[in-house]
């Protein structure tokens, strides 16, 4: 794997959580590998006026508290530390970019290194465009022999209008293939693997398609509730937080036809296609194939678990949804009428996301037991926690006749003990500084996915009739979501933390 050029890395919105939990921690992780240049510098920008010594110490402590422990190496964590610095400035104030930019010329004349730079805004979205277009200002966004990328964090706006706004203001100051929006989904390895999984095996492509496949079901559960967040999620809610950008994203992996080559534009105009084929939704559609909940307070185990609008910051009579499922439909050849089903949620039983292929039954019932009957091959892709892949097949049960069971075929990236499993952000940040946008949002796509969930934000927003449906905290969200599925004898799976349990009581 080859090593990023020398650069500099300034975090906009550094003394946040985001870059103490998951940006240094993944950074370190890269350096603990050896996988970051000899010459390399990350500048935390931030409002806060922290001095050097406590940024240092914050970060330090970050490092320390989220990296893997056996990539935790104390020398290693000094010597990281001497990367890092902290730039107090006002990010609106245009001036304040000319002394930033004297501030990294100097580093590079001083380290006589080459000046490529990377600008992740890990802000509000709001502070996007002025971030973007104070830095060309500055003279921050273009050169002749070195390269200027500008990092992303979601969300994308927060409807079409916005996302279309946000576009117009970024590319105004840089050009699309400047800008990485990143989807830290997108950087996981199981996601990733989707694609190796599907066309490096001859056995699966034959069979990814309308013939074969029943139906597609995507679940995305946290147990968690607010934890804190009750203000900032009571603006965005599971649709926009979740399905829009992370969990269609995963669809265009899933759906996507074999791209020409492993570029990045290749892959990334193949899952475009897919977003342009989802089947808009109509009003009556929105009513008929959309569920929204919302959490309510419940005792699990003997503890109360408080109600969405129980929790701090978040508005009494809210009607934001910490649950959403929807059934929609592909118009294109190979996936004309097999119905895709996702799901997201809050304070749900457990953690899970993961992918579930529903293939057809046979033709022809040849083992007339009723647990075959009801269960037909499935292939489950997990995509976290026990990250793997796990095939369900019947087979025959010792003894007389021919008694069919179900039964697993799995595997799972922890057997490979001597392997790294990186994270998502450790992967991104590093295919950013190498200049590989494969796992990267492009302005179309975010566009495309905007268009699809539209109508059913114009829907909520209009309707006065539209329900919230209530369910119990530590549940799998509202009864009707049951009727998405009519037609289907099993219904959602409920998976569990541990990748081949299957069961409707999963601990929280």
């Amino acid at each position: 794997m080859n090593k990023p050029k020398d650069h500099i890395l300034v975090i906009f919105g550094a003394s946040g959580d985001l870059t103490y939990r998951k940006l240094i921690p993944a950074l370190y992780a890269l350096f603990d590998q050896d996988m970051l240049p000899e010459k390399f510098q990350v500048i935390g920008v931030g409002r806060t006026p922290l001095g050097e010594d406590a940024f240092l110490a914050k970060m330090t402590e970050g490092i320390r508290s989220f990296s893997e422990t056996n990539h935790l190496h104390e020398e290693e964590v000094q010597a990281f530390s001497q990367h890092l610095s902290y730039f107090h400035m006002d990010v609106y104030d245009p001036k304040e970019y000319l002394r930033l930019k004297s501030y990294m010329d100097d580093w590079c004349v001083q380290q006589q290194a080459e000046s490529n730079y990377l600008f992740y805004m890990s802000l509000l979205p709001s502070a996007f465009g002025p971030i973007a277009k104070n830095l060309a200002s500055a003279g921050l966004q273009s050169s002749a022999t070195s390269f200027r990328r500008l990092i992303v964090e979601k969300p994308f706006g927060y409807d079409l209008e916005s996302g279309l706004k946000l576009n117009s203001d970024l590319h105004e100051a840089f050009a699309e293939e400047q800008i990485y929006r990143i989807d830290h989904y997108l950087g996981k390895e199981t996601v990733q693997n989707l694609l190796v999984m599907r066309f490096s095996n001859g056995v699966f492509e034959p069979l990814w398609n309308r013939n074969f496949i029943d139906r597609v079901e995507i679940t995305s559960a946290e147990s968690l509730g607010m934890e804190g967040r009750g203000g900032y999620y009571d603006g965005s809610g599971a649709l926009r937080d979740m399905l829009q950008n992370h969990l269609l994203q995963v669809v265009g992996f899933v759906a996507m036809e074999p791209p020409s080559s492993m570029d990045a534009n290749a892959i990334r105009n193949e899952t475009l296609k897919v977003l342009q084929s989802l089947k808009p939704l109509k009003d009556e559609d929105v009513t008929n194939q959309v569920i929204r909940g919302q959490y309510v307070q419940s005792k699990v185990r003997g503890e109360v678990l408080a109600g969405y609008r129980e929790e701090p910051g978040v508005n009494p009579n809210s009607r934001t949804e910490t649950y959403v499922a929807v059934k929609f439909f592909i118009d294109n050849w190979r996936w004309g009428g097999v119905p895709f089903y996702i799901r997201t949620g809050k304070r749900l039983p457990t953690r899970v996301t993961e992918v579930v292929v529903h293939f057809k039954p046979t033709p022809h019932v040849l083992f007339n037991n009723d647990e075959v009957c009801q269960n037909s091959n499935k292939l489950i892709i997990r995509i976290q926690p026990d990250e793997g892949i796990l095939l369900k097949i019947g087979m025959k049960q010792p003894g007389a006749g021919f008694n069919v069971k179900p039964v697993n075929m799995d595997f799972h990236y922890t057997d490979l003990s001597d392997v790294h499993l990186p994270s998502a952000y450790e992967r991104l940040l590093y295919d950013a500084m190498v200049g590989d946008s494969t796992l990267y949002a492009r302005a179309d796509a975010v566009e495309a996915a905007w268009k699809f969930v539209a109508p059913i934000q114009k829907v909520w927003a209009t309707d006065p009739l539209q329900k919230v449906h209530g369910y119990p905290a530590g549940t799998w969200g509202p009864e009707n979501a049951d009727e998405l599925m009519s037609g289907c004898p099993e219904g959602w799976r409920y998976p569990c933390k541990n990748l081949a349990d299957d069961g409707q009581y999963c601990e929280l």
